[in-house]
């Protein structure tokens, strides 16, 4: 699949990168992970905590794919609002998806302290305002059932925005600790860490068939060798869906730049993380070396030639939308990608557990917290495999039990 295009930021922030061998043997191993980008690296980490024999394998280099663009705002909340999932899901049923996020930014958070390298984490508080006035409902609603289950948030005025920003807006959503991070750093960091205890990790190794008996799955590389395990996870990003076309999940292509490094931040209260009430939203945050990282303009676009297409008019539109804001920095970009974006069409992420795919799970943490909940899923998956119970699993399989069940 061809994921991104463009002039990429975050490989050029990590110089001396590890590098990873083909695999050239046949090799068994209690749990085979396809996919070296994030998820993989955090369903690996639980797993050889718990002492489990794991391979990792990536048709790519590690963190070459999605994870390489992916601009890493770690929030709780998602595009699809937490009134809207009480809509689909019930009102117990979201608390509890919001809660396992905001945990699993705690999780983040802690993993990063552990690592050797930085991977940049900051906490930010994030600021979602009302883009036009018909949203101030939607505001409203949003904001009281956020207060009425203990999330740390603020309903700002017009006034109050206007102190703290150089912008004008009606209300906004003003949420505390969340964070940012460096998802490329993260990953290679988690890598390392993992390797070091112990797990095998294969670059450049791509998977091109399977068969399944009782107890154990085989799959088989390009280059002719196998790969025996008693499980598999398939956290192989938007590529998932060449392996199992999940019904609920929905493709669309997005844009995004980073700018050149700003010295002055003066009127970005706390360099806040931002994002809108508008469907298609535009959303920014800052980075370690002050620069600013602005996507959006999401499009129902699966071609990857027409995706393409549109990035050089997309990358200029996206910084005129940051100049409405902050017409003080003078910002213009140094690095640009279009971009494959995955999501589901009930806003919640997917583990799928198929009768086709047998001892396998498929990881599919598509949404714009994408790191957040692969987190969330990949401590499922772990304990599952482990023999742990975990019944947080029924929130987010395929069949969604819980809502049949009701």
């Amino acid at each position: 699949m061809n994921l991104q295009s463009g002039k990429f930021y975050w490989p050029t922030t990590l110089l001396e990168v590890p590098s990873y061998p083909s695999l050239e043997e046949d090799i068994d191993c209690d749990v085979l992970i396809i996919g070296c980008g994030t998820s993989g690296a955090q369903c690996a980490y639980y797993l050889v905590n718990s002492g489990a024999n794991v391979i990792l394998v990536d048709k790519r280099r590690a963190g070459f794919g999605s994870t390489s663009t992916n601009t890493a705002l770690i929030q709780y909340m998602g595009e699809k609002m937490f009134f809207e999932l009480i809509n689909s899901f019930g009102e117990d049923y979201a608390a509890r998806h919001l809660n396992l996020c905001k945990k699993a930014i705690d999780e983040i958070e802690n993993i990063c302290n552990s690592l050797s390298l930085d991977s940049e984490f900051c906490r930010r508080d994030t600021l979602y305002y009302q883009s036009y006035e018909e949203d101030y409902e939607k505001i409203i609603k949003e904001f009281n059932f956020l207060k009425k289950h203990g999330f740390d948030v603020e309903l700002l005025d017009e006034e109050t925005i206007e102190k703290l920003y150089s912008f004008k807006k009606h209300s906004a959503i003003y949420s505390k600790n969340d964070a940012e991070l460096n998802p490329y750093k993260f990953t290679i960091s988690l890598l390392e860490k993992c390797k070091s205890l112990g797990a095998r990790i294969f670059e450049n190794t791509e998977i091109n068939g399977k068969k399944f008996e009782k107890d154990y799955a085989v799959f088989f590389t390009k280059g002719n060798h196998s790969i025996k395990a008693k499980h598999v996870i398939i956290a192989a990003g938007y590529e998932c869906l060449e392996i199992k076309n999940e019904k609920n999940t929905v493709l669309s292509s997005s844009y995004a730049v980073v700018t050149n490094q700003i010295k002055d931040f003066g009127t970005w209260y706390k360099r806040t993380l931002i994002w809108e009430s508008a469907r298609p939203y535009i959303y920014m945050r800052t980075t370690a070396d002050n620069r600013i990282i602005i996507g959006g303009l999401d499009e129902n676009i699966t071609i990857p030639q027409k995706r393409d297409s549109k990035l050089l008019h997309n990358k200029e539109k996206l910084i005129t939308e940051f100049n409405k804001l902050f017409p003080d920095i003078n910002v213009y970009p140094e690095f640009y990608i279009s971009a494959f974006y995955g999501g589901t069409h009930d806003g919640l992420p997917i583990i799928g557990k198929y009768e086709e795919l047998p001892n396998c799970y498929v990881l599919y943490g598509y949404g714009d917290n994408g790191t957040v909940y692969s987190m969330v899923l990949s401590k499922i998956i772990s304990d599952l495999i482990q023999n742990k119970p975990n019944e947080d699993i029924n929130l987010y399989l395929q069949n969604r039990p819980l809502l049949i069940n009701k």
